[in-house]
């Protein structure tokens, strides 16, 4: 009887995709488009305004973002969204929150059946509570929605600096057997570089809470960092800030152990050390007492953690969740509290056991009011 020699099966293979559109020409869509470009992807990027196709297609440059930091020359801007997505083979949306179901519901209107969408936004709609994937799912039927997160400065990711970041689009069944033809392998082969690492999940819930999230605990971080204190401070506001996180996560299906990852510890620790962040930035010039019309020179910018302080609050009420520090600066945000005596009293909350599993919780010593 004749036994065929043992071989070792073929390494599994991960086919990338090719032609990407990345709608949003802020800092982080040039970013992105920058990364997708040296992954030796053809991109196309929607752009609003003319001026910024015209400098990005002629000169290879975005004035407005990051216009010091030269792009690669394949990118080719457009403000046809149709011309963008209508060879793609996968889609980026990077848009404030604000403007993610507008964008989705006119990206139905051209995106070819199938392609994937990885939904770049971070944070919670209002009213609704639905974070930005479901916000574009309820405009995108049968599209499959995911998410590029993690500690990343668009300036540092667009000139190459080492920078990680997670990839989580939802696994199927058929994922579980060969999950590395999965959409989020496919979009994590597609944008890795010799300086941008990819890491997948399957945890989109889990993944868009920490975004979300940690930009309101890094207004915190900000405020008392603007109010004097120091790194004792921030260091307590970053971990009791990683346990909201993971509180609500778990509340709405996720998983904890991804709340410890890129996308929740990384991004929240970046997000949380840096004026970089405006999260970050705005927490400081108000805890030095700059009145928030007169924060970044009086330019309206838009800062997704104050935009996201309410509606986060609101959904961890409608879960059963406590988020004391989101609380905290969703008060002082809202004129409902004032900032060193509502931050005081976090200070004097009932004494609870850090591991959640012991159930244990007494009255602190030091009398507070409640924020």
């Amino acid at each position: 009887m004749n036994m065929s020699p043992n071989i070792a099966p073929p390494e599994p293979t991960t086919h990338p995709y090719h032609r990407i559109a990345v709608i949003g020409a802020g800092s982080w869509g040039t970013a992105l488009a920058s990364v997708a470009a040296t992954a030796g992807r053809q991109v196309a990027m929607f752009a609003r305004d003319n001026e910024t196709v015209s400098e990005i297609n002629e000169r290879h440059r975005n004035m407005r973002y990051l216009g010091d930091i030269g792009l690669p020359p394949s990118i080719r801007a457009t403000q046809d969204m149709e011309d963008a997505v209508g060879a793609c083979d996968a889609v980026i949306i990077v848009v404030p929150s604000r403007a993610v179901r507008s964008v989705a519901a006119r990206l139905a209107l051209f995106i070819p059946e199938g392609i994937p969408v990885a939904v770049c936004t971070k944070g919670i709609e209002p009213v609704t509570g639905l974070l930005m994937t479901q916000v574009a799912e309820e405009e995108l039927d049968e599209t499959p929605l995911g998410t590029i997160s993690g500690p990343t400065f668009a300036r540092e990711t667009a000139l190459g600096h080492p920078t990680a970041a997670c990839v989580a689009f939802p696994f199927t069944y058929a994922d579980r057997l060969t999950p590395h033809q999965s959409v989020a392998a496919r979009f994590a082969h597609s944008m890795s570089t010799a300086s941008f690492q990819t890491y997948i999940s399957d945890d989109l819930v889990g993944v868009e809470i920490g975004g979300a999230v940690k930009n309101v605990i890094a207004i915190a971080c900000g405020m008392m960092t603007g109010a004097g204190f120091a790194e004792n401070t921030r260091a307590a506001l970053i971990t009791r800030g990683m346990d909201e996180m993971k509180a609500l996560a778990e509340a709405l299906g996720g998983r904890r152990e991804t709340v410890t990852g890129l996308s929740g510890a990384g991004d929240l620790t970046l997000t949380c050390s840096s004026t970089t962040s405006r999260n970050m930035s705005l927490g400081m010039q108000l805890g030095q007492g700059t009145p928030r019309k007169k924060c970044f020179e009086g330019r309206p910018i838009v800062v997704e953690g104050e935009a996201n302080a309410t509606s986060i609050m609101d959904l961890a009420r409608r879960v059963g969740v406590s988020m004391p520090i989101c609380e905290t600066v969703n008060a002082v945000l809202g004129g409902r509290a004032e900032l060193q005596e509502a931050f005081k009293n976090l200070w004097t909350r009932p004494i609870e056991a850090e591991p959640r599993a012991m159930d244990l919780s007494l009255p602190n010593p030091v009398a507070a009011t409640p924020v």
